[in-house]
């Protein structure tokens, strides 16, 4: 069962400039909130009420203006700073001592997600206890997205980030559930050419142990 939930807000927002200058992407307003709440909603829906909001160096004020500490949604909210972006998973890094024992959620902090049965499907997710679950969605353009093709029973086969050729229209979300291996798993990947940890690498661990289920 998972309890904790990761929400990574992290990022220099480039393609967003020069509004990103002065405030964090998470911070920007879509429709009448701030960017943020739609993925903190996610996690409340799912059940999920003890948080950790990951934000960049010296952004810890903006945030703490807004959520304070989660005590007015009848949840918890704790904070880290990340130097520097090192990754997705760099979040389980970063979030190991709130993470301890526990599985857990991680959701990027610029993802909006909404559609039919949203709920229950969270519901599901939630209640793993062991391995790994995503949340896929079919797309257009595989080339720009990190892709995953499934077999009839509804497990990934294979992934990789961008791929040049097509093979699957499946895209892996910004939306994720692990068991608690995730923190020593994080801890083995090696960076990418773009020096950082792939959460692609992270997803093929899993599904090299072949307890990877899929969720879309």
């Amino acid at each position: 069962m998972i309890k904790k939930g990761i929400i990574l807000a992290g990022g220099t927002g480039t393609r967003m400039s020069p509004l990103t200058k002065a405030v964090n992407k998470q911070l920007l307003p879509i429709y009448d909130k701030p960017l943020i709440y739609y993925p903190l909603s996610v996690l409340m829906l799912s059940g999920i009420k003890d948080i950790l909001i990951i934000v960049n160096k010296g952004q810890l004020n903006q945030f703490k203006k807004i959520l304070p500490n989660g005590n007015n949604l009848g949840i918890k909210i704790t904070y880290a700073e990340q130097k520097y972006p090192r990754g997705l998973p760099d979040a389980f890094v970063i979030g190991k001592k709130f993470i301890g024992t526990s599985n857990v959620a991680l959701i990027l902090g610029d993802n909006f997600f909404y559609g039919q049965n949203l709920t229950k499907k969270l519901k599901a997710c939630v209640k793993l206890n062991k391995g790994a679950k995503v949340i896929m969605h079919p797309i257009r353009k595989a080339s720009s997205y990190g892709v995953a093709s499934i077999n009839k029973k509804n497990k990934i086969t294979k992934i990789i980030e961008k791929p040049k050729k097509f093979f699957s229209n499946l895209a892996v979300t910004g939306l994720y559930f692990f068991d608690n291996n995730v923190v020593n798993y994080t801890k083995n990947l090696k960076p990418s050419k773009r020096k950082e940890v792939e959460i692609v690498d992270l997803l093929n661990k899993y599904k090299k142990r072949a307890n990877f289920q899929l969720n879309f």
